[in-house]
């Protein structure tokens, strides 16, 4: 009797282990994965090393023309967009007395405002630098106080772009500098960069420090307040040995890549590497030009709902 339950036992612990792993192989198949291989060889190219950010156009010195006393303005001689030489005049306009005055001659006869016109001189405006009106909404007849800015000038527009205080080190005067404005994106700017802000603001919890960026040639579509993307050029290198970095196996030992001879059977040849970006490095030593590099990579497919018999979450199984 004993030794009947003893082999039953034995095989219920059989039955049960059985379908364990049957379970555990329907369920959990590990996804199917296939080598897939690329021969290549190396190229010469340029490695270009870059810190990307964003920035806003901004006049270099905004100059807001405000009146010497209150008054009223009498003519606007300049358009937005104009540009004026130091001197020139671009309003005129009357004191708060000389309004008064014009406004009760203009009341009685023309003589009599052609009287007070010529006695009572106009206040002009002038341009203290040379430079572009950017704005100049001010209307003839309007009244002004001296706190208010009749126009606003610009000497020129640069570029200010916000640079994270763990690059700002790499980012000297005179670099080079590639903008594009988030309005045109087709369009690429050369410029360069023309001053370092010393003094750092948080931006998002972030301390960031400006710097201000020359266009070598400003296009006429440039508006102050657009936002653009910069790319600061921090290293450039031609005509080098390039290999793509997906093809360098890095371990303890060193850099290696998988190089195929004569049709014998591709082996590990360690390499010196020098600059890199985002998608190609550069090879000092290890390799030719000549050289055949074999990239092997893994291509991971998931089991279809067919094949693994249906999804093991849902209560019921698969519908058939």
């Amino acid at each position: 009797m004993n030794k009947k339950k003893v082999l039953f036992s034995f095989i219920f612990l059989i039955i049960v282990i059985s379908i364990g792993v049957f379970l555990a192989l329907k369920f959990f198949k590990k996804p199917n994965s296939q080598d897939t291989v690329k021969e290549i060889k190396p190229t010469i190219g340029t490695i270009k090393t870059v810190i990307s950010t964003t920035g806003t156009v901004l006049p270099k010195n905004r100059l807001e023309i405000k009146p010497p006393v209150n008054g009223r303005v009498e003519k606007i001689l300049v358009l937005e967009g104009d540009m004026v030489k130091t001197g020139q005049t671009l309003a005129w306009m009357s004191s708060t007395d000389r309004a008064a005055l014009l406004d009760a001659a203009r009341g009685q006869s023309a003589e009599e405002l052609k009287y007070w016109e010529d006695t009572y001189k106009p206040i002009a405006l002038l341009a203290p630098i040379d430079g572009e009106v950017i704005v100049a909404t001010t209307q003839p007849g309007q009244t002004v106080t001296a706190s208010d800015a009749v126009l606003v000038l610009s000497d020129h527009l640069i570029v200010r772009a916000q640079v994270d205080e763990t690059d700002i080190g790499k980012i000297k005067l005179d670099q080079k500098a590639v903008v594009t404005l988030d309005a045109y994106p087709d369009t690429k700017i050369d410029a360069i960069v023309e001053h370092i802000y010393y003094e750092s603001q948080t931006v998002n919890n972030v301390t960031i420090y400006n710097v201000d960026l020359r266009p070598e040639k400003v296009p006429d579509f440039f508006r102050s307040g657009m936002n653009a993307s910069v790319d600061f050029t921090v290293e450039s290198k031609e005509n080098l040995l390039i290999i793509p970095q997906e093809a360098v196996h890095k371990t303890k030992e060193g850099d290696f890549v998988l190089v195929k001879k004569d049709d014998k059977e591709p082996a590990m040849v360690k390499v010196t590497l020098g600059a890199s970006d985002d998608k190609n490095t550069e090879v000092l030593s290890g390799v030719a030009k000549d050289d055949t590099i074999v990239i092997t990579s893994k291509k991971f497919v998931l089991p279809s709902a067919e094949s693994s018999g249906g999804n093991p979450f849902m209560p019921f199984g698969r519908r058939r």
